[in-house]
């Protein structure tokens, strides 16, 4: 054979790279899927694509996206938060009650719940690598002890199942301004909840693909005794990311505050089966070791594409969990379709 028949086999064989690396992302299948809504409810749903709605959208999924990347890194690492939820909830309690019960600046009360939320992850991730125990089990302990908690703590302090208004209390309009404020792009009303959203993803995305710790992360999740073997620090590596969800969480639960300036103790139930729902749909394997925060972000669009053009096109709203099981069971074989198309192309 010729140099140049030699050359252009090849090139020929060099060709499908490109393709192969996009059958192997993670998030094909959840992209794929996202356009099909979107493309669904422009034509079923009056008015979807208008700016406005569209804004409503995003809104609705930066609320599930925020906790939806921390939750697809830690499923990444191999493990779950069934306590995500219920720690929103709580972050926001923390916060609202050290305000009026010390009658401090506002601020005080956040920087409280920021350590008070962040000792409940470290505490979930020690107990993980300390107890050995599958963290369904730990995590879902900690779900139980916040929700007693979360209700017991604010019958006791404030009397009642919510918090007292913190509206008029020194710090307020600026925390209300960072968590809770509504800028306009466009003379669209665009929450800023989505910067967050969009800030997390973005520094989630660069810790997986361009850091140390984001192969550790992998490793982790892939085999922990191997990583252990090869000397990555398994129980730090899982125990922050227990603490990148405890931040997740503050920041939704500061965001739960500062719009509505009282908390009701019993919300946040539930919520964690939506942010893993979102990871899933974006591509993460229960098993660990596969996905990415871009793809928890599709996830996230997806959820909110649906629960908003359902009401959009005026449905009965009692199918939208139809809708969303019917999405991660589709999410899923298409995931596990584009994962063995990929393997195959190899």
């Amino acid at each position: 054979m010729s140099a140049v028949t030699e050359a252009a086999a090849a090139d020929t064989g060099a060709r499908p790279a490109p393709l192969r690396r996009l059958l192997s992302r993670p998030e094909l299948g959840s992209v794929v899927g996202a356009l099909a809504v979107l493309v669904f409810f422009a034509f079923a749903a009056d008015g979807f694509l208008r700016a406005s709605s569209l804004s409503t959208v995003l809104y609705a999924s930066s609320t599930i996206g925020i906790m939806a990347v921390p939750v697809a890194l830690l499923m990444i690492g191999g493990e779950f938060d069934l306590s995500a939820g219920v720690m929103v909830t709580s972050s926001a309690l923390v916060s609202s009650m050290c305000s009026y019960q010390l009658t401090a600046n506002v601020w005080v009360g956040v920087g409280v719940s920021l350590l008070v939320t962040l000792a409940v992850g470290a505490f979930n991730g020690f107990m993980l690598t300390r107890t050995k125990l599958p963290s369904f089990i730990v995590t879902l302990g900690t779900f139980l002890m916040l929700t007693g908690m979360n209700l017991g703590f604010t019958k006791l302090i404030d009397g009642t199942v919510s918090t007292k208004t913190i509206g008029d209390m020194e710090g307020f309009p600026s925390a209300h301004a960072v968590f809770a404020s509504t800028f306009t792009v466009g003379g669209v009303g665009v929450k800023v909840t989505i910067l967050w959203w969009l800030g997390l993803v973005a520094v989630a995305s660069w810790i997986l693909l361009r850091t140390r710790a984001g192969n550790w992360i992998f490793a982790v999740g892939g085999n922990a005794d191997a990583a252990r073997a090869v000397g990555v620090p398994v129980a730090r590596t899982k125990t922050g990311l227990y603490m990148g969800v405890a931040l997740g969480a503050w920041i939704s639960g500061q965001h739960l505050l500062f719009s509505f300036d009282a908390v009701q103790s019993g919300e946040g139930v539930g919520n964690e089966l939506i942010y893993i729902i979102a990871a899933v749909i974006g591509g993460c394997l229960i098993t660990g070791g596969y996905g990415s925060a871009v793809g928890s972000a599709v996830g996230a669009l997806l959820f909110g594409m649906t629960s908003k053009g359902i009401v959009f096109a005026e449905w009965n709203p009692d199918w939208f969990k139809f809708f969303l099981g019917a999405m991660l069971l589709l999410a899923t074989l298409l995931n596990a379709w584009v994962r063995k198309r990929a393997e195959a192309a190899k």
